[in-house]
């Protein structure tokens, strides 16, 4: 089946109550198929599910769920069910649900795990979570250098079933330092008496713990790994990251670029579950922000008046410049936010990034320039009012493209998410300023 066709057959089991076929459907579903439909679940939806869910794919149903929501479920459940919960789920995601309870709670729920368990999944919080170390999980195979390339593979078998990939095989010496990595494939095909050292990659590709979740998913995917090694200070393995985890953070900063560029904070959460009043918090603080910034061009309107009286055509015009400035800066913003997001362009890159997009922006204006002359003369306005209007484009497209150019990227070297020069912002700067170009222009060429 489709996941439309399943998600189909999942309302309706649960409108029915329908626990049986319920059960039978969710033995057929693995853990990604349950990160793809929850999201599109409402709240209600949810609720019933985790009520009707069979236990053995519970903790793939929490592992899917919003942390938030998966620890609101833990602490309706009785504590040695929910320990038996966490134990089933891969650490790290038990940590970032256990992050999420009060914490009264945590440590009498952690005590009811193995000790094993328990003590990893308290390393893990100690990491922020939106860190390398939030997001590795501690399961991985490790082997001694001086081992042969049989003994390394028989050491494999024995805890492949615990690792969280057996993609990598990572050589660590006594006191856990990571000395290189090699890839099963490498290992299974060569001769099993050559030593390990001899087959791994020394200093291979790493992360600090400290170092933020963008800049792992960014290094794993440049580097094209399946898994990345998480380091401390003294180069002591920690764990890995896997693709499935970076899938995850890729969509999240995604989304969350996308929020901001729309001049929203990010709802850190599936927007069917946000409730009404979680959206108007989440945008009104923007909106009064720009309120607030937009009261200046009034006080430009207000400071060109006479020259408005002067030459009330002026005034037909107005949108139109300031909404073709906006435009301009929104596109190239979008372009910057998303090309730096990916690592294309680096705050280093700011000349090259400037001359290039002031260089579109001559072009755009002047393409622009052209076609709004045209459109002054259509209202008769006069040559000299088509004149300024032609001018006043052109000026304010490069001015537009050059601003747009220059403030995500110096937002990033000031270790600022650029993603927050939305839209609505860059528009809101341009808007003011466009006036002051706009009637600087017509104010020299009109003899006002």
């Amino acid at each position: 089946m489709t996941m439309r066709n399943i998600e189909t057959t999942l309302r309706a089991l649960l409108r029915s109550a329908d626990r049986p076929a319920l059960e039978s459907l969710a033995s057929q579903l693995a853990p990604h198929d349950w990160a793809a439909l929850l999201p599109r679940l409402d709240p209600a939806e949810v609720e019933l599910l985790l009520q009707m869910v069979p236990d053995s794919a519970l903790p793939a149903v929490l592992g899917a769920l919003d942390p938030g929501d998966a620890a609101a479920h833990l602490r309706e459940t009785a504590p040695s069910a929910a320990a038996g919960l966490l134990a089933a789920l891969a650490p790290d995601d038990a940590a970032d649900i256990i992050a999420r309870l009060p914490a009264a709670e945590i440590e009498p729920l952690l005590v009811r795990l193995d000790a094993d368990d328990a003590a990893e999944i308290r390393d893990l919080m100690a990491f922020a979570p939106d860190s390398a170390g939030g997001l590795m999980t501690p399961a991985f195979v490790a082997v001694a250098p001086d081992l042969r390339a049989g003994q390394a593979i028989a050491a494999l078998q024995r805890v492949a079933d615990e690792a969280e990939t057996v993609a990598y095989v990572y050589v660590l010496d006594r006191d856990d330092h990571l000395l290189g990595v090699l890839s099963l494939h490498r290992l299974v095909l060569t001769h099993p008496d050559t030593p390990v050292r001899q087959l791994m990659v020394t200093d291979p590709v790493r992360i600090r713990a400290d170092a933020d979740q963008e800049s792992a998913a960014r290094l794993l995917n440049d580097h094209g790994l399946i898994a990345l090694p998480v380091v401390d200070d003294e180069n002591h393995l920690l764990g890995i990251i896997t693709q499935d985890d970076i899938a995850d953070v890729v969509e999240a900063e995604a989304t969350e670029d996308i929020e901001r560029l729309g001049g929203s904070q990010p709802l850190e959460m599936p927007y069917l579950r946000a409730g009404v009043g979680r959206l108007v918090r989440r945008r009104v603080i923007w909106l009064l922000l720009l309120f607030a910034a937009e009261a200046y061009t009034g006080t430009v309107l207000r400071h060109f008046e006479d020259e408005i009286t002067q030459v009330v055509a002026l005034s037909f015009f107005i949108p139109l410049l300031i909404g073709t400035g906006g435009n301009v800066g929104s596109q190239v913003t979008t372009t910057l936010v998303r090309a730096l997001a990916v690592g294309e362009v680096r705050p280093r890159d700011v000349r090259a990034v400037l001359l290039k997009e002031s260089a579109v922006g001559l072009a755009l204006g002047a393409i622009m320039a052209v076609v709004a002359l045209g459109r002054s003369q259509l209202l008769n306005v006069g040559i000299d009012v088509g004149l300024v209007i032609a001018l006043t484009i052109l000026a304010i497209c490069v001015w537009s493209a050059a601003v747009a150019a220059v403030l995500p990227l110096a937002l990033r070297s000031l270790r600022i998410d650029p993603a927050i020069v939305s839209a609505p912002l860059i528009t809101t700067l341009v808007d003011g300023t466009g006036l002051v170009i706009y009637f600087t222009i017509a104010k020299y060429l009109l003899h006002l």
